[in-house]
Formats: C-alpha cells, sequence, structure tokens
C-alpha cells in the first residue's frame, strides 16, 4: 500500500478529504484520583453534499493527518491520545503522523482477529505502539487472541449489564490488563467501577451537578466570589486593591495567575496595584473566575478536569463571538463568562439560579447559562455538543449553519481553545 502524503489526505481515499469534512472532538479519560490521564479524540463525518465520506480509514487519515500537522500537544498537552482504529487502519501506512510514545490504538469490536490482524498488531506493538480494546462485553475468541497484545480493555456501561461487568473486569485484572471504564454518567457509576478495581473513567460525571442542600462556600471561594462583585460592580480600584490584600493567598495565586503566558501580559507584574492598572477590569474578573476552579483544585479535590473544560468552553465561545462580532469586544467578554460559569454549578454543588444570584451578571449572560437562550445560549449549547459528540453530532450542523460557522472554522477554534487551556490548567497546578 502507498504511504500516505503530507496532506489530510490518503491514497486509499477515493478522493481528496478536506479537512471542513470533519467534526473533531475530545473526551477526557480519567484515572482513579480524577486526574487527567488521556483524551480520547473523536471525529464525525460533517454530512455536507456530496462531501459525505463513509470511510472510517480515510475520516481516520484525514484527522490524523490534520491533527499532527497543526501539532498534536496543542489538542492533547501533555495527556495521551487514544484512537480509534479498524481493520482498515490498521493495514494502513497512517503510523507515520503518529507519535508512539503519545498515541494509545483503540482496535475497535467489529475487528477480527485474522492472521493477518494479528501479525500487524505484533509488528506495531513491537515498534512501540500500544493498543486497547474498545467496546468489550466478552471474552471472546477474538478478545482472547488479541488480549496478550493489549494494554488497555475498554468497558462500555451503557452496553453491558452490571453485572457482566462485575463478571469480567476480574477477569481481565488476574491478565494484568488496565481496566477503562467508558460512558461513566453518575458519581454512583464511578463509585461501583472504583469498587471494581478500574483504573481509568471516560464519561461527564466528573462536569454533572450534584446540589447538596445547605451547601455553604469555603472562606476562599467567598473572598473571591466577593472580589468579582466588586470588580463588576464597578468599585474603585483602591477598594478592589485592598480587599484583595486582606486574604494573602487570594492576592499570592492571582499574581501567580496574572504573570502566567495564558494572561498575555507584556511584563512581569509583581504588585496588586499593577495587576488591576495594568489588566483592567475585563481581565481581572476572567482570571478571578479561573480562581474559583483552581482553588478548588489546591484545596486537593482534584478538580482538574473540570478546571479544563470550563477554561476550554469560555475560550472557545470567545473566540466564537469575536469571529461573529468582532467589533463588540463586551460580547466576546460575555461569552467568556457564559462559557466558564457554565460548570459553576457542578464547582458549588448548587443550583444554577442560586450561584447567579450572588453573582451579578449580565442579562444575556442569564439567560445562556440558565436557559441556553439567545446566541450566547446558543454557542454554549455548540460547545456542549463538541464535548458530547457520540450523542450529539447530528445537532452540530444545523448550529453551525445558524451562526455561519465551517467546521474547518471550528476546528481550529477548538484547537486554539485547547491550546490555552492547557496552559492555564498547567500554571495553576
Amino acid at each position: 500500500m502507498p504511504p500516505m502524503n503530507d496532506s489530510a489526505s490518503s491514497e486509499s481515499s477515493p478522493r481528496q478529504l478536506r479537512v471542513r469534512d470533519f467534526y473533531l472532538g475530545r473526551q477526557p479519560i480519567l484515572d482513579r484520583t480524577q486526574s487527567l490521564f488521556a483524551y480520547e479524540l473523536l471525529f464525525r463525518n460533517a454530512p455536507v453534499g456530496p462531501a459525505i465520506i463513509d470511510s472510517d480509514l480515510s475520516a481516520t487519515a484525514a484527522v490524523i493527518a490534520h491533527v499532527s500537522q497543526l501539532g498534536l500537544e496543542r489538542v492533547i498537552g501533555e495527556a495521551l491520545a487514544f484512537v480509534n482504529v479498524d481493520a482498515a487502519v490498521l493495514q494502513s501506512d497512517i503510523f507515520v503522523f503518529l507519535p508512539r510514545e503519545k498515541v494509545v490504538l483503540e482496535i475497535v469490536e467489529t475487528v477480527k482477529a485474522s492472521a493477518s490482524i494479528l501479525a500487524r498488531v505484533a509488528d506495531l506493538a513491537s515498534r512501540g505502539f500500544k493498543f486497547a480494546l474498545d467496546d468489550v462485553v466478552g471474552a471472546t475468541q477474538d478478545v482472547q487472541k488479541l488480549l496478550p497484545m493489549v494494554d488497555y480493555v475498554k468497558m462500555d456501561l451503557r452496553d453491558m449489564p452490571a453485572s457482566a461487568v462485575r463478571e469480567l473486569a476480574p477477569r481481565f485484572k488476574r491478565d494484568n490488563k488496565l481496566l477503562l471504564a467508558e460512558k461513566v454518567e453518575t458519581r454512583a457509576e464511578f463509585q461501583a467501577c472504583l469498587e471494581l478495581d478500574f483504573d481509568y473513567f471516560q464519561g461527564y460525571y466528573f462536569a454533572k451537578p450534584v446540589v447538596m442542600s445547605g451547601r455553604k462556600l469555603s472562606p476562599s471561594q467567598l473572598s473571591v466570589m466577593e472580589l468579582m462583585t466588586l470588580v463588576i460592580s464597578e468599585a474603585d480600584n483602591t477598594e478592589v486593591e485592598n480587599a484583595v490584600k486582606r486574604d494573602v493567598p487570594l492576592a499570592l495565586n492571582l499574581l501567580r495567575l496574572v504573570n502566567t503566558p495564558a494572561a498575555g501580559a507584556r511584563r512581569r507584574i509583581d504588585s496588586l496595584s499593577q495587576a488591576v492598572a495594568i489588566l483592567g477590569r475585563r481581565q481581572l474578573q476572567r482570571w478571578l473566575q479561573i480562581m474559583l476552579y483552581a482553588e478548588s483544585t489546591q484545596r486537593g479535590h482534584s478538580m482538574t478536569p473540570l478546571l479544563m473544560l470550563a477554561t476550554t468552553r469560555g475560550r472557545l465561545l470567545e473566540l466564537l463571538a469575536r469571529r461573529l462580532c468582532p467589533q463588540e469586544v463586551k460580547l466576546a467578554d460575555a461569552a467568556f463568562t457564559v462559557g466558564i460559569m457554565s460548570l459553576m454549578d457542578t464547582l458549588f454543588s448548587l443550583p444554577m439560579a442560586e450561584i447567579l444570584s450572588q453573582i451579578p451578571v449580565a442579562g444575556q449572560v442569564s439567560e445562556a447559562l440558565l436557559h441556553r437562550s439567545g446566541l450566547l445560549g446558543q454557542l454554549l449549547h455548540l460547545s456542549e455538543c463538541v464535548e458530547r459528540m457520540e450523542e450529539r453530532h447530528a445537532q452540530l450542523l444545523p448550529v453551525l449553519r445558524a451562526l455561519a460557522i465551517s467546521t474547518d472554522e471550528l476546528i481550529e477554534f477548538e484547537m486554539a481553545a485547547f491550546a490555552w487551556s492547557e496552559t492555564v490548567t498547567r500554571s495553576t497546578a
């Protein structure tokens, strides 16, 4: 088979592929402490007229080539990347694009363990590639043949009864395989998988709000919230600065954050008065919002994935708003606020309406957060569809059409948001 060239195409493709033919998404994979371990890279065809591609090989080749050209680190940062591969992909030459130390190849459940497939997997494994078995629902003959060459076994909680999971998990652990639970959607499911000795978890259970009656914010969270209120309500700079000084840890963390590359300050900021004067109210508000998530991480609550998701949403919504309304600076700021505040109900275990009663926000921000209405609500809905691409990819195209945004623009904005979020998350660790 001829090798794949440097463009987002493959010799095996029926026509030249374009990046705009695909949606690109990523889903976090967490370890037992709920810290980020990897991302699964997801892609779906964008059904735009004659450009529909029905070849899994073509789709995989195009996405891998494009992501590699732009820099895989922009998409996954320091994490690993899990990528689906079928029989056609396994037998192709697309692996020249993949850094073997950063990628885990997920063998999908349709792959039959033929002699040629077993030989190919053994060859790639000998070259340093690691493998996972995807959607394992039983110890079939194909699974048994491939099992010695794989490191990870993925089990989809939506496709298996709990009794089957309880039976199979210990069996694969005895074979020294790392277990990954997929589609974990509730805290109870996460806890059940922990007890079964699963190693990794994929799903959005960590981003689901669990409302706790009578929940009170920590003193440090209250300090940040009070400072945000001062900033938003146009209190004078001296009052803002004095409020920060009253909380020494808050002052130190704020100075550390505003000196990170993600903050974009052109020179080092050494004092609170400088921070207030140089950053301005908009940027100060932004970093206070981020600090609410970072403060939970520093208290040992392992909220790094939530911080990552919130900052990615905020940046993506900001970039989309700039693209749609380039002259409206305040709209881009409001879009960032919507993105980063959209997970505060999870962060605080409080209803969103109660949070908004404590933080003064513009009406369009409130409507977007509570009802997903207005332009900002549309942008938030778009971001959520990208995150949950497996279930919601059919909703993406109508939203993009309504906003007049192309799929290749969306991918570029996503990758920029991924990279920015990675910088922020590393800075707060």
